[in-house]
């Protein structure tokens, strides 16, 4: 992960991947890819005609019907934003915080992306209000708002919006005039699924968004690339998704051949891929919690983790120790933590937070063990928290909270 300019802490240029599983391949997906290794021929742009099938299937079970002409494949969901971001023109609306990968695209293409507020209890989709007001102070400042990104199921926050949230937000998109990209990468990964409702903006508005899906989310490993979008149907819909493919072809984004086998195979959710994601969920879910746990009992904030494999961690309350350490901001914090912990922490400026803000994602595939036989054996044992290694990881995470929280109260001031 490049950090910034050690000197001044210059522009972010490249964000931090996917936050891994960190587990072994599932060997079913591993003998599809390899009976696949021998083609020599490549996906046509776009993808070709058995994994945008596989892709239908995949929103139809989710209640978002879909034709194999509003589809596209391309090798992950960053040449997809790519794609979208030039063929829809104009500036670009993120959250604050959002997705690593999301901005530095429009800055590419020479696009202002305009960070907008979330609300207190998620992140991923902008407060309506905050939204209006961005949109009016950039187009007074003589821009042009045309694009909103934004994610029900979030990284970095790991928080997932209500659907009335999301509702007020999508009403005041609409009003002015926006195009909606909805990234819908985490959505298989809930924490609680039965006790979460995730609606899709294309079920509330199904011919102004865009849904994306990075399938490293819950499908494929993240060395795989593979993503699909979804385009709304009707004429502006169609004429979109030929821009999109216009744009990929002059890129040569192109699924490999046998990565696009494993991908459709993956999106028709067979039983044993199905049983390892709701598995791999439920220890994910386990360990984010503990580790939420640990960080809010030494004094820091941080939501409840809802989705994914990471936990989003405002280390504010801590300032004082951490300024004992030489740790003015983001990147420091980056820099003291991933240090401490053994593990990336990014720090929040790499979402689009402010560099003085004291924030860090954290990650829980590194906390699963050292070894593919330490992470596979997380998977089958039915206390994965009691496991040495992950006892071990959990211990020296609580240690370095700990100690930076009993700093701080022996370094505050006497009142």
């Amino acid at each position: 992960m490049p950090r910034t300019d050690p000197e001044g802490h210059g522009p972010v240029r490249f964000g931090p991947p996917l936050p891994e599983d960190g587990l072994p391949v599932l060997p079913e997906l591993s003998a599809v890819l390899a009976a696949a290794a021998g083609r020599a021929g490549s996906e046509p742009v776009g993808g070709g005609t058995a994994l945008l099938q596989a892709a239908c299937g995949y929103w139809e079970r989710r209640g978002l019907h879909t034709g194999p002409g509003h589809v596209v494949a391309a090798p992950g969901s960053p040449s997809l934003l790519l794609a979208l971001t030039a063929a829809l023109g104009g500036d670009v609306l993120v959250p604050r915080p959002c997705a690593a990968w999301w901005a530095p695209y429009a800055r590419l293409l020479g696009r202002p992306a305009f960070h907008v507020a979330t609300p207190a209890e998620s992140g991923g989709v902008p407060d309506s209000y905050a939204l209006l007001e961005t949109v009016r102070r950039v187009r007074a400042e003589g821009g042009d708002p045309r694009l909103l990104v934004l994610s029900v199921a979030d990284d970095p926050t790991a928080t997932v919006a209500p659907p009335e949230l999301l509702h007020e937000t999508l009403e005041a998109a609409v009003g002015e005039g926006l195009h909606l990209v909805s990234d819908e990468t985490w959505r298989d990964t809930l924490h609680d699924p039965h006790g979460t409702v995730l609606l899709s903006p294309a079920e509330m508005l199904p011919g102004k968004v865009t849904v994306v899906t990075d399938l490293a989310g819950a499908l494929l490993p993240t060395g795989w690339p593979a993503a699909v979008a979804r385009f709304p149907e009707g004429e502006a819909g169609d004429a979109l998704r030929a821009r999109v493919l216009d744009v990929l072809t002059a890129l040569g984004a192109r699924v490999a051949a046998p990565v696009a086998v494993a991908a459709a195979y993956a999106l028709t959710e067979p039983e044993p891929l199905t049983d390892r994601v709701e598995a791999a969920v439920r220890l994910h879910a386990r360990v984010a919690a503990a580790a939420h746990t640990a960080v809010v009992t030494a004094g820091a904030l941080a939501r409840p983790p809802q989705a994914g494999r990471h936990l989003y961690v405002d280390l504010g309350p801590l300032k004082t120790a951490l300024t004992g350490h030489g740790v003015g901001d983001a990147q420091e914090l980056e820099d003291f933590l991933t240090a401490r912990l053994g593990m990336p922490a990014p720090g929040g400026h790499r979402f689009g937070d402010d560099l003085g803000a004291l924030r860090v994602r954290l990650s829980t595939g590194p906390l699963l063990g050292g070894t593919d036989e330490e992470r596979a054996e997380c998977l089958k044992s039915p206390s994965p928290l009691e496991l040495p290694h992950v006892q071990r990881a959990l211990i020296l995470l609580e240690s370095v909270f700990d100690d930076l929280r009993d700093d701080a109260q022996r370094w505050e001031p006497p009142r």
